[in-house]
């Protein structure tokens, strides 16, 4: 098996941590070149001071002096900002770039680490919600493999093995339904954010625990399947799976489906993605089908959860519209973390933003970035 070299962007968030207890599992043949946080600098350090990476970088200027203060023993290259970033996502030794990051800050990196003909581990969904029309098209130019690491998409990777030649039926996305599964419209008005945290089967950060329980997750998860497996909207069926043991699944057209199973433990997708084609022991839990004894399908509630419904309607219409519908959610959703507003509103503030941003048809990175900020800007005006 051969060794990998690592470049992790966001390795203090709960991806880029579980990839680094992967890289101690296996020190023979993973390593850390170099990686990048945002604000954590306790954890980096502690992180930095293990891993020996040569290079990192952090947010801001001031925490740059912060962390080379702290690590002035060690003889270490620290950069800051989307400098920093980009230097991470194309150090000269990576061979592949962990993008972990939250948010569309992981754009330009990515891009950069296609074009530096790095491996893409994709943890960063927004990177392709807004630029997939830029990011997948680049990446078959660069000859550059782009493997999955949320479970479901990874699921759906492991399904079309050996398959790609067969002609897809229709993707089959499953979710958990989050922790406010089956509750009305009106029970949703009156949640706080402590229930919105509590993920009912799964250990996520905060953003993505929200946008799990708001059903948005989902809809950005449409989106990256959309664009990561060349499929019309109209292939991809959401289907709400309490369980989530079964991760997702691939319908052929002989009605064969193929998915996988797993217990819901972010690294096997991680693991998948950083020794692709080969599989690894996983130092975990294994799936025990007679514990589980039952699993259960269910239609999503559009209506209640449309959130989920404005994601079909924001790749439908294309352009920079589902960019729209991301960045109006990340800023909705620290809004609410942040108790300036409540559960309820997040779609709204989505809904009501995709109205309102004026529409582009095939979007620049620049086009994009400049969408984000418009999207940013309203909202702040009326929140």
């Amino acid at each position: 098996m051969a060794s990998s070299k690592l470049a992790i962007l966001g390795s203090t968030g709960s991806i880029g941590t579980q990839t680094l207890e992967i890289v101690s599992q296996n020190p023979d043949v993973l390593s850390v070149v170099a990686m990048s946080c945002g604000r954590n600098i306790e954890l980096f350090e502690q992180q930095v001071r293990k891993y020996k990476p040569s290079l990192v970088a952090v947010a801001d200027e001031q925490l740059a002096k912060e962390l080379k203060d702290r690590l002035s023993d060690i003889k270490l290259d620290i950069m800051y900002g989307m400098e920093g970033l980009i230097a991470v996502a194309t150090a000269q030794e990576a061979d592949t770039v962990v993008t972990a990051v939250v948010g569309m800050i992981g754009v330009r990196p990515t891009i950069a680490a296609i074009n530096a003909g790095k491996t893409i581990a994709l943890a960063n969904k927004e990177t392709l919600v807004t630029a997939g029309h830029i990011i997948m098209p680049l990446a078959k130019e660069k000859g550059v493999s782009i493997l999955p690491v949320d479970s479901e998409h990874s699921a759906i990777f492991q399904s079309l093995n050996g398959e790609r030649h067969n002609k897809i039926s229709k993707i089959i996305l499953t979710a958990s339904g989050g922790p406010f599964r089956g509750k009305t419209y009106e029970e949703l008005e009156n949640v706080t954010l402590e229930q919105a945290l509590k993920h009912p089967n799964w250990s996520m950060g905060a953003k993505i625990t929200v946008d799990s329980a708001t059903m948005i997750n989902k809809g950005l998860e449409v989106m990256e399947a959309k664009w990561l497996f060349g499929v019309s909207l109209n292939q991809i069926e959401v289907t709400v799976h309490p369980q989530s043991i079964l991760h997702s699944a691939v319908e052929f057209e002989d009605g064969a489906i193929i998915g996988q199973m797993g217990t819901p433990d972010m690294k096997l997708p991680i693991l998948y993605a950083l020794f692709y084609p080969d599989r690894k022991t996983l130092y975990s839990e294994s799936l025990d089908l007679f514990k589980v004894g039952t699993l259960t399908f269910e239609r999503p509630d559009f209506e209640t959860f449309y959130g989920l419904q404005l994601a079909f309607d924001a790749m439908s219409a294309g352009g920079n519209v589902p960019t729209v519908y991301n960045a109006a959610n990340e800023k909705a959703v620290s809004l609410f973390l942040n108790n300036k507003i409540s559960f309820v509103e997040i779609p709204e503030i989505v809904s009501e933003s995709m109205i309102e941003i004026d529409y582009i048809d095939n979007p620049t990175i620049e086009q994009v970035l400049e969408t984000e900020k418009m999207t940013y800007d309203f909202i702040e005006s009326r929140w």
